[in-house]
């Protein structure tokens, strides 16, 4: 479950890290790939934000998600499609799926053709189409549900334990990367099902969080 979509590594040494710095804007600024989405725009971005370059840097594990600001354009195909593809593309519409016994609402592009299929399988129904939904959160209720897929790395909780809402409940591993998830309410754990290395699906149940 743990690899890298990686297509090339770009290397850039220098004396000193500033020089390494310059160097690796220039060379990601000439750095091309055609064809196909890539973080060659986020690395441009970051060698060159002033958290990064400055020293001491003020990066972290969570700068991404909490500090850096995200003015990347979005990636458009070299293809150039006029107008009306665009729109086409970017139309979207929700599907009710059923994955290990649990209903899911997934958004997907309309041109994926769901609503053509849908309507064949309902004996020629049109359904009802739905506005699209930003994604929730992982928890609701009582209940803590882990946003994706990944391998619990640590538990800091114990059955019957108190806890406040924001505290740390565990820690999962995914792509190589951490994700904190943390009480959505005060209250006690209870039905605690984490362990340490265990494998869990996106939704799957970490533990309730009752008061």
């Amino acid at each position: 479950p743990a690899w890298d979509s990686l297509l090339a590594k770009l290397i850039v040494t220098g004396a000193t890290r500033e020089q390494a710095l310059q160097r690796a804007a220039r060379a990601l600024a000439e750095f091309t790939v055609e064809g196909m989405a890539t973080a060659i725009p986020f690395h441009r971005a970051v060698v060159t934000d002033p958290a990064f370059t400055s020293d001491p840097f003020h990066i972290h594990t969570r700068w991404i998600e909490t500090e850096f600001v995200n003015g990347i354009a979005a990636y458009v195909s070299s293809s150039s499609p006029d107008e009306g593809d665009v729109d086409a593309a970017a139309a979207r519409e929700s599907v009710v799926v059923e994955v290990g016994g649990k209903r899911l609402e997934v958004s997907l592009p309309s041109s994926l053709g769901m609503t053509l299929a849908r309507t064949a399988a309902v004996g020629g129904a049109k359904p009802k189409r739905r506005a699209t939904k930003k994604a929730g959160s992982a928890a609701s209720g009582d209940t803590l549900a882990s946003p994706m897929q990944g391998t619990i790395v640590k538990v800091a909780v114990e059955e019957g334990q108190e806890v406040n809402e924001g505290d740390l409940v565990v820690v999962l591993e995914a792509m190589k990367m951490e994700q904190p998830l943390n009480a959505h309410r005060s209250g006690t754990v209870q039905e605690l099902a984490a362990a340490v290395g265990a494998s869990v699906t996106s939704g799957a149940t970490i533990c309730a969080i009752k008061s």
